[in-house]
């Protein structure tokens, strides 16, 4: 089990805090039990692979950049992107630094038939044993936290029915990704150390990849507010993650229908 425990000295930033803290939480037994779901949760690599750009809607409280996003009700939230047309949720279940919980992923479980990404930092392999139990579709995989054991994750992920969101924030990660075996690869726009966001960073590397030959799902993550900012994704990507901006808004539906110009 050591073997699987990444270096977390080496994560900079707010992430190397937040991969850090959660290491000491489920090594000092802080993961809730959780009962397994029935039956197999939607895939989310058929959801990603349908024509035209998916949505991810996540399901965000606060995060460290914007602090608090909005007091919400995760099941009401998720209903009401399931109705706006989102094709996958994101819940965040880290509670310190993002106010999330497992209550939330189980009570959108409940509350729609999409799938489920559970937006979690990764260190340890039991929390691939307990987004299986919490009825997740997905993890969430990042190589600035597990370095060399991306594909050792990747293949647990597998084995235990879960897809996996491989995440990368510039073209050197992205290659240890496509290395592993990444069939979802997540290119997130925020620059670890400044938080800043920078939206031409996921075309970039989405080039880059291609480049390598890599014909894999691609997800733009982070930044996006308007439909306008889309547009450079269509025909690029095949999803984008959008959280703060839908989250905050007091009609989330309303907001995701205006972001995909739907509304």
């Amino acid at each position: 089990m050591e073997a699987m425990i990444p270096d977390l000295s080496r994560v900079p930033g707010v992430l190397g805090r937040i991969a850090r803290r959660r290491l000491e939480r489920v090594e000092a037994g802080g993961l809730r039990d959780a009962r397994s779901p029935a039956g197999r949760p939607p895939s989310l690599v058929e959801a990603l692979a349908a024509p035209g750009l998916s949505v991810i809607a996540e399901v965000k409280r606060k995060s460290p950049s914007e602090g608090e996003i909005a007091d919400l009700d995760a099941a009401e939230v998720a209903r009401a992107y399931a109705r706006a047309g989102a094709r996958a949720v994101s819940v965040l279940t880290e509670p310190e630094f993002f106010a999330g919980s497992d209550a939330d992923l189980e009570a959108v479980r409940a509350a729609v038939e999409l799938p489920l990404l559970r937006k979690d930092f990764v260190v340890h392999p039991s929390q691939i044993d307990e987004a299986v139990a919490l009825g997740a579709s997905a993890v969430l995989l990042i190589v600035a936290v597990l370095g060399p054991l991306t594909g050792a994750y990747l293949e647990a992920a597998r084995a235990a029915g879960l897809d996996a969101l491989i995440e990368v924030h510039d073209e050197r990660e992205a290659e240890l990704a496509l290395e592993a075996g990444a069939e979802i690869l997540g290119v997130n726009n925020r620059d670890l150390a400044t938080l800043r966001v920078d939206l031409g960073t996921a075309p970039r590397v989405a080039r880059h990849v291609r480049a390598l030959g890599f014909d894999g799902l691609l997800v733009a993550e982070s930044g996006y507010r308007a439909h306008e900012e889309l547009a450079p994704l269509e025909g690029r990507f095949d999803a984008v993650l959008i959280g703060s901006s839908l989250a905050r808004d007091p009609d989330p539906e309303a907001a995701l229908r205006r972001l995909i110009g739907s509304a």
